[in-house]
């Protein structure tokens, strides 16, 4: 630059200009993870607060509702017919409620939908405390089957905004599968605290006052919603599309149902009592921190994913055929750091195979197909407990998850299918 003053004419009048003074360098700003730049997005803060206050009661609606219907009714049979009622119906309004959002838009469909959720959890402490006869709580609890799939819409508009980012896309399912696995560790203990410490109602009251407070947070950020479209006529139905995924989805919900009942059973037998909850939550965690690591990484194949699964499936059950908790805990934790990594890769494939439009009633297909095998899990494992004992049983989740790498080899690339923007290739390689 030069150091002496130029020289400009305005009209009639000869003027110096100064020389331009550099401006002093800004400090280069930092580099952000992978996370960081995920939520500079406007809007994405505040729809993810609510999404998470409304997805924890997903972990506290059952076990509150076991809590207080066995200890104002003294049957645990009762509360589990009820709970599991609870369950059927979800599986069958589910997809309903789902196909409505995609149709009419969140923000329309989800609110009162919650409402009539709400009303039932209220109907349900209102029935146990009023002593109303046994088929009351059937019908109060069968009406929170309305509850929306809060994770199906969160991910419905992580679709809309990243909209040809596979990259960023990839970690933002992660997030919501690190999300999921929260909310089913923490949802529990918080819901028997408030349960056991407080009053028995405790727990679904709060898990009822979260829901609506997080869905009411969630939906009033508008800006992020997905926009509706009409939903094709012809040859767009997502249980069509999304095919042999569903039986995937089933054989991994047989994993984490009969995982589950073989922990509770083995953890018991060794008299661990209150100390079950604590070692069930090594799972979850193992789940949570690995899908978080998972969000920074490349993704990998889906058959990969599911081999993995299968090997991890294998070291609670070596640990408990030792005889030993102390293995067990450790073994939990690496079997749980499978699940997320296969959960994430297996829901790009629903999101890649879905028709456009119809992305939250997909993926709430996908949760309930979850749901049926982890009910199907849960039995067939009971079952076992009692004939063949709890070391044996872990040979279920096992089995399941070689089920769930054979359904894996009947599913094509998502390329074949795919109606998102997103490039599949990038997102789910094999």
């Amino acid at each position: 630059m030069p150091s002496t003053p130029l020289m400009t004419v305005t009209g009639t009048t000869l003027v110096l200009a100064a020389p331009p003074t550099a401006a002093p360098s800004p400090a280069a700003p930092r580099a952000r993870g992978p996370y960081g730049r995920l939520f500079t997005l406007p809007g994405t803060r505040a729809f993810t607060a609510g999404n998470l206050i409304a997805r924890l009661p997903t972990g506290m609606f059952g076990i509150s509702a076991v809590m207080m219907i066995a200890g104002q009714r003294g049957s645990y049979a009762l509360a589990g017919a009820v709970t599991a009622t609870g369950l059927g119906a979800t599986a069958l309004a589910g997809p309903w409620t789902a196909r409505l959002i995609d149709r009419y838009g969140q923000a329309r469909i989800a609110v009162p939908a919650t409402l009539i959720a709400v009303l039932g959890s209220l109907a349900l402490v209102a029935c146990i405390r009023l002593e109303a006869p046994a088929w009351t709580l059937f019908a109060a609890y069968a009406a929170t089957a309305t509850t929306p799939n809060i994770g199906g819409m969160s991910r419905a508009r992580w679709t809309h905004l990243l909209r040809g980012s596979p990259a960023e896309h990839h970690t933002a399912m992660s997030f919501e599968q690190a999300a999921d696995e929260f909310c089913f560790m923490f949802g529990p203990v918080l819901a028997a605290f408030l349960c056991s410490a407080v009053f028995p109602e405790a727990g679904t009251l709060t898990a009822a006052a979260l829901l609506l407070t997080g869905m009411l947070v969630f939906t009033s950020r508008r800006a992020t919603e997905p926009p509706v479209t009409a939903a094709p006529r012809r040859g767009g139905s997502p249980l069509g599309a999304l095919g042999p995924l569903l039986f995937l989805f089933l054989a991994l919900g047989l994993v984490f149902g009969s995982m589950e009942v073989s922990s509770i059973a083995y953890l018991d037998g060794h008299g661990m009592g209150a100390g079950t909850g604590l070692i069930l939550a090594f799972q979850a965690a193992g789940s949570c921190a690995a899908g978080l690591l998972y969000g920074t990484l490349r993704p990998r194949g889906l058959g990969t994913c599911l081999a993995v699964l299968a090997a991890a499936m294998a070291l609670p059950a070596a640990a408990a055929a030792t005889g030993s908790v102390v293995l067990l805990a450790p073994a939990l934790l690496l079997a749980g750091m499978a699940t997320a990594p296969t959960m994430v890769t297996a829901m790009s494939r629903v999101h890649a195979r879905t028709p456009e439009g119809r992305l939250n009633e997909g993926m709430t297909l996908a949760v309930t197909a979850i749901f049926a095998g982890i009910a199907a899990g849960s039995a067939t494992a009971g079952a076992a407990v009692d004939r063949f004992g709890p070391a044996t049983a872990y040979l279920l989740p096992v089995a399941a998850a070689l089920s769930a790498v054979v359904a894996g080899r009947f599913i094509r690339r998502p390329g074949d299918r795919a109606r998102v923007v997103l490039t599949t290739a990038a997102q789910d390689p094999q």
